[in-house]
């Protein structure tokens, strides 16, 4: 029997639907096409949820603040490095089957190969994903979900949304959150044998380590912008747009979360939205 995590995520995808249906042609019109300088503007913002949105980028901080960064911090401060190197590896190689999904849904045959190969590679000569032997034999990780599959399918992005919990995302990537979550076989197992725990477990432990990963870049972004929403909702588009376009943007650029950058929602997250704050882990 499907119980409560399916149950919720349906009504959530539901929900997902029916918001992302009327909001992808974008709640804004937008400017001539010709008039290059006004449309780059109008991608930048396109926010016409902003003040709901910024009450929820507080809520979700206040969170963040109480909860999830306390946690992550005595997880990077008191576990050794290569233990949190570890279980970031096994969290990547466990959302294998939703990357090569998405590869192959967009076509992309070579990298579809690529994301097999790491997953045989790293399931047994690393030791069930403990170790990301592929990486070493020129084999790079790579992330994909299915807000990047609809945006290579020509689905336009619709405005911002900041969503509660689960951090920045937009109509496109909240319908693919939601497929991604029912497509991934772990999910369905859990659900269907009465061991919610496991993916309680692995949703509560991608958001530690994510935002443990990201430490320094969140708190160094939130000291040096003067409008720490506007920072946010721009280091997302550009990070989505770099995922997108298969990583020919800057390596550097941190995960969104729930209290700045997102995933994962839906993506994207190198964490493009685990369900709970940021993007999922990808390899």
């Amino acid at each position: 029997m499907i119980v409560l995590p399916i149950r919720v995520v349906g009504l959530f995808a539901a929900l997902a639907f029916l918001v992302a249906l009327p909001l992808l042609s974008g709640c804004a019109t937008a400017p001539d096409t010709k008039d290059a300088d006004a449309l780059a503007e109008f991608r930048q913002i396109n926010d016409p949820l902003e003040p709901a949105n910024r009450v929820i980028f507080a809520f979700n901080r206040a969170i963040d603040a109480a909860i999830l960064k306390p946690l992550a911090r005595i997880y990077r401060d008191f576990t050794p490095k290569v233990f949190q190197d570890a279980v970031s590896n096994i969290l990547a190689n466990l959302r294998t089957p939703v990357v090569l999904a998405n590869d192959v849904l967009q076509g992309e045959g070579k990298r579809a190969g690529n994301t097999l190969a790491r997953f045989v590679v790293n399931s047994t000569v690393g030791l069930g994903g403990m170790m990301d032997v592929a990486s070493e034999i020129s084999m790079p990780r790579h992330a994909e979900d299915f807000g990047q599959t609809l945006a290579v399918w020509g689905v336009e992005e619709g405005p911002y949304l900041m969503l509660p919990l689960f951090g920045p995302s937009n109509p496109r990537d909240l319908v693919g959150l939601a497929a991604d979550y029912f497509s991934d076989p772990i999910n369905w197992y859990a659900a269907n044998t009465s061991r919610e725990f496991i993916t309680y477990s692995r949703t509560g432990t991608t958001g530690v380590d994510t935002r443990a990963s990201h430490m320094k870049e969140l708190d160094d972004l939130e000291r040096t912008s003067l409008d720490y929403y506007a920072a946010i909702r721009s280091l997302y588009r550009q990070r989505r747009a770099d995922e997108i376009s298969n990583g020919r943007g800057s390596s550097n650029m941190p995960a969104p979360g729930m209290s700045g950058l997102p995933a994962p929602a839906g993506g994207g997250a190198e964490i493009s939205a685990a369900p709970l704050a940021f993007e999922p882990m990808t390899d």
